[in-house]
């Protein structure tokens, strides 16, 4: 069996400009925990539930001493200004990965579980030969395709 074989070929999608209360809405509704999001045909990002719980988590400034006017942070500063621009987000640009791990429609189960489980993803868009989305695959296509076996 390849990704074209499981994979939801109706894909909910959002744009970067889609705002965050409509994702959460649409997560919800679908009772799905990522979706894909998208410049025209292309996937340039994922937003999940996980991105918008961290939206709402405590924020706490890196700590840093001061020597000789010099500051030393002992975080890393660049994760504290990220964590800040998710807290503040109110459209999905601000909030997504968009590092976005993809599969082929002929990738195999066993590539796919073991990207998801190596990267700890949940989903994987699927797209075609032109790098275009036509569809998704998730951690449960990968269980029921188990059933049909």
């Amino acid at each position: 069996m390849q990704a074209k074989d499981i994979m939801t070929r109706e894909v909910i999608t959002v744009t970067k400009d889609t705002t965050v209360e409509e994702t959460a809405k649409l997560l919800t509704e679908n009772r799905i925990s990522g979706l894909p999001v998208m410049e025209g045909k292309k996937v340039i990002g994922m937003v999940t539930e996980g991105d918008l719980i961290f939206k709402d988590r405590k924020l706490d400034p890196p700590a840093f001493i001061e020597i000789l006017g010099g500051v030393i942070y002992l975080k890393d500063p660049n994760k504290y200004l990220e964590g800040f621009r998710k807290m503040i987000a109110t459209r999905v640009e601000d909030l997504m990965t968009t590092r976005v791990l993809s599969v082929k429609e002929s990738a195999s189960l066993e590539e796919i579980a073991t990207i998801m489980s190596e990267k700890k993803v949940n989903r994987l868009p699927v797209l075609d030969e032109r790098g275009e989305l036509v569809g998704i695959v998730s951690r449960q296509d990968l269980v029921k395709s188990l059933i049909k076996e």
